[in-house]
């Protein structure tokens, strides 16, 4: 096993191979840096991480190299000596941010960047605290043109080239390049290609400055007042660790978070500007009930507390009449605990009520990158965009095989309803709004003969404009629960906004409908539901940890 030692402390760094920078952060030094990143090749040009290295001979002597070198660029093995507090290390970052901050303008006051960015930290804590330069700062004109996504301050620029090299090595479409030389040199697109691949949003991510902005996020709120949770995305399977950033209950931006298990350091651009129907006035935000009274069809805005009663007693007196023709329909966008808590009270009235998975959303095929010039996949692949557009399809599924007895597509249920063997139905829709909708006019047509419908959603659809009763649905950012993306990973997502004033999540909904006391708990039904339900059976503990639980290997 191998051990460097940092700052006179011994680290054992097993059998991995790693760069100065990994091997002192396993002892707890922070080596600061710009230009490297653990997903991008190493290029060593910021020179922010320069420290002391030398090696300790088996006598115990110890030989250290004359001049300071890039951590990033220097691999760790067995007998490194690594030292970050010396003098000439400390003077070494000091002159970087020095010469850095030459030409960077002092615009922080309107720098979207400000509050996180790394020039601000690494200048407080490593440089010095007034700049020697009297000239005249140089100033290129920004670039707004080079996406119609991201803008580009290329005065903030410090050419540490992670934008670069992302575009290079992992969407592959190389828009970006550094073009000119020495103190003129700049990133700009080759001419004719912005940088509008699906990818295109990590870069502002990568970016450790201000120079690279997301236009969706440009001016919109200073990030000290954001208030940040952890999640998932809900926009399809391949289900990325994200951050979800609000303040007031309104999102402003998600960001990818690190998960090796799961999509690793990014996120594609359609689940990182797919979030604003949240925040949208058009959702359903109360229960509607529409009666026979009603001449002309609208729907009577009511109290949960009315609501849920006679839901309920419509439910049972429709399974006691014939519960073959009761069914319900389960989306994919419900978190497990939901889909476990209405599976478990509707089979309780009576086995014979039919349960069905809603209608699973696609668009083509997978979409893996990098590409090549002509935009054809490449191998290794490092990102997939599924072509499933969902986040929770087959835990639903393992709570449907379980509760049913096996999968019923949401086609069999449209028969039933065209054929006229239903008498209830219950859709736990969920759905974000899209193109389409997940119920056509033609589908929701034979609802007309159906006597109680029950609609549970985001948006209004042709299916609530039929309902007897519409229940207000919860999106991702408003609720706890599980999501099970495409390779079997569970993840937590944790409620990061509050719903709209008097919305009840979908959770707690069906807890007050099954008469259950208390509040939606998702630790705690993710517990029952994996003493219940083999297929969840190692989230027992209720924690899914950092990165999630994998429940099965693809």
């Amino acid at each position: 096993m191998a051990v460097v030692y940092v700052n006179n402390n011994p680290v054992d760094i097993g059998n991995e191979k790693l760069n100065l920078i990994q091997a002192a952060l396993k002892g707890g030094v922070f080596i600061p840096h710009y230009c490297w990143h653990p997903a991008l090749t190493v290029v060593a040009s910021c020179r922010m991480c320069l420290v002391e290295v030398g090696e300790r001979k088996p006598d115990g002597t110890i030989v250290m190299q004359p001049r300071v070198v890039p951590a990033c660029q220097t691999p760790a093995k067995d007998g490194t000596v690594i030292v970050t507090n010396s003098d000439r290390a400390r003077n070494a970052e000091a002159q970087t941010l020095e010469g850095i901050l030459l030409n960077h303008p002092l615009d922080c006051p309107v720098c979207d960047k400000a509050g996180e960015c790394l020039l601000q930290d690494y200048s407080y804590r490593y440089g010095h605290s007034q700049s020697r330069m009297i000239d005249t700062k140089h100033t290129p004109p920004n670039k707004p043109y080079i996406s119609d996504s991201i803008t580009l301050f290329t005065d903030r620029c410090i050419m540490c080239s992670r934008c670069v090299r992302f575009t290079r090595e992992i969407s592959g479409t190389a828009e970006l390049q550094v073009i000119n030389r020495g103190d003129h040199s700049q990133i700009d697109i080759f001419p004719g290609q912005p940088l509008n691949n699906k990818l295109a949003g990590n870069v502002v991510d990568l970016c450790p400055v201000g120079a690279l902005g997301s236009k969706d996020f440009l001016y919109k709120q200073r990030v000290w007042f954001l208030k940040t949770q952890k999640s998932v995305c809900a926009d399809c399977s391949t289900g990325c660790s994200i951050f979800v950033d609000q303040n007031k209950d309104i999102v402003y931006r998600l960001r990818p978070r690190t998960n090796p298990q799961a999509q690793g350091d990014f996120m594609c651009d359609e689940g990182r500007h797919g979030f604003h129907y949240v925040n949208s006035d058009l959702r359903i935000t109360r229960p509607l009930v529409r009666t026979a009274a009603t001449s002309n069809g609208s729907a009577t805005p009511a109290d949960y507390t009315e609501v849920l009663p006679q839901l309920r007693k419509e439910l049972t007196e429709a399974v006691a009449r014939n519960p073959e023709a009761v069914a319900a329909v389960l989306s994919p966008f419900m978190t497990c605990e939901e889909a476990y808590l209405l599976a478990k009270y509707l089979k309780g009235l009576s086995t014979q009520v039919r349960l069905a998975l809603g209608p699973v959303p696609a668009a083509g095929a997978d979409d893996t990158y990098p590409k090549d010039c002509r935009g054809q996949a490449v191998q290794p692949v490092k990102f997939t965009i599924r072509a499933e557009k969902c986040p929770n399809r087959r835990g639903v599924e393992a709570i449907l095989r379980h509760f049913q007895g096996e999968v019923i597509p949401f086609e069999s249920i449209l028969q039933a309803a065209q054929e006229d063997r239903l008498q209830a139905i219950y859709f736990a829709a969920g759905y974000p709004p899209r193109a389409g909708g997940w119920i056509t006019e033609t589908q929701a047509d034979p609802l007309r003969r159906i006597r109680l419908v029950i609609v549970q959603d985001l948006y209004p659809s042709p299916a609530s404009a039929l309902a007897t009763f519409v229940l207000p649905a919860a999106a991702f950012s408003e609720k706890d629960g599980t999501f099970v993306n495409h390779a079997g990973l569970a993840q937590a997502l944790h409620w990061a906004t509050r719903p709209p004033q008097n919305l009840r999540t979908d959770g707690q909904a069906f807890l007050d409908l099954a008469e259950r006391r208390g509040l939606m708990h998702a630790p705690t039904l993710r517990a029952e539901l994996a003493k219940e339900v083999p297929y969840f059976a190692a989230l027992a503990a209720g924690d899914l940890g950092e990165f999630g639980i994998l429940l099965e290997n693809k």
